[in-house]
């Protein structure tokens, strides 16, 4: 009898995210937890002297490098939409990229994976040529490294034509709206707070290989890889007991390949 392929699912968290003397989540203990870190370029937050000690810390853990960018939008922490021209877009995409590439190179990794960050990943995760667009300018720079998508939207499907590798996104504390977006932060429920709820919800979704969505509505997808957010008072007791949930429900939690 052939035994069906065990299941295993990445961890990854967005940090980096602290900005000079000012502090944005606990870094450190998230690097204890996840298999993959998105780390702020400097655009919607961070710095270089942030970006260069979170790389640090994720080459000693043993951690993925991803390059995080986001809008220009340091005071809406990359929240707001904004008007910006494309192709000027796609330029503040190989600048960010290019500075994720360098400090990583510095401490010795290297940047394996991109994923857009706030508002300008809810706007691609729409828009598929938007999303084309930005995407293929990441690649302009770093053409092997992997595209982390929202799964099941538009950002998957521009991956997909441009038949880059990438990776499959789904949240452990947003809520889901019924086309795999998510929930807008500013209706109650977006954001789940319950480290113990948001373990359970995760899991089930990972062994349903589907999305959930706040009314209940199933979307099968492939599932590479869970985020957690760092910018939450919850972030760490999320993290943990995401991964202890995976874990007990015999989930290996590893590194996606690249």
């Amino acid at each position: 009898m052939t035994l069906p392929p065990r299941l295993s699912v990445d961890l990854n968290a967005d940090m980096g995210e602290s900005f000079g003397p000012w502090r944005m989540g606990d870094d450190a203990a998230l690097l204890d937890i996840v298999t993959s870190a998105n780390i702020a370029c400097g655009f919607h937050a961070g710095d270089a002297d942030v970006m260069f000690k979170t790389m640090r810390l994720a080459v000693q853990n043993g951690v993925g490098i991803g390059a995080h960018p986001g809008y220009g939008d340091l005071q809406g922490f990359g929240r707001n939409r904004m008007q910006v021209p494309r192709a000027t877009l796609q330029n503040q995409i190989r600048y960010q990229v290019g500075a994720a590439q360098a400090m990583a190179r510095a401490v010795g990794g290297q940047v394996r994976h991109l994923k857009l960050h706030g508002a300008l990943a809810n706007t691609a995760a729409e828009d598929f040529e938007l999303a084309t667009a930005l995407y293929d300018a990441a690649l302009s720079v770093a053409p092997d490294i992997a595209i982390m998508v929202l799964a099941a939207t538009e950002q998957q499907a521009a991956a997909h034509a441009l038949g880059c590798k990438h990776v499959c996104e789904i949240f452990a504390d947003r809520a889901y709206n019924d086309d795999a977006t998510l929930v807008d932060r500013s209706i109650p429920g977006a954001v789940i707070h319950d480290a113990a709820l948001a373990g359970r919800r995760i899991t089930d979704m990972v062994l349903r290989r589907a999305i959930v969505t706040a009314s209940g509505h199933e979307i099968p997808t492939r599932i590479d890889t869970i985020c957690l957010h760092g910018d939450t008072p919850e972030a760490v007791d999320i993290a943990r007991a995401v991964r202890h949930e995976l874990e007990a429900a015999g989930i290996t939690v590893t590194r996606f390949p690249v």
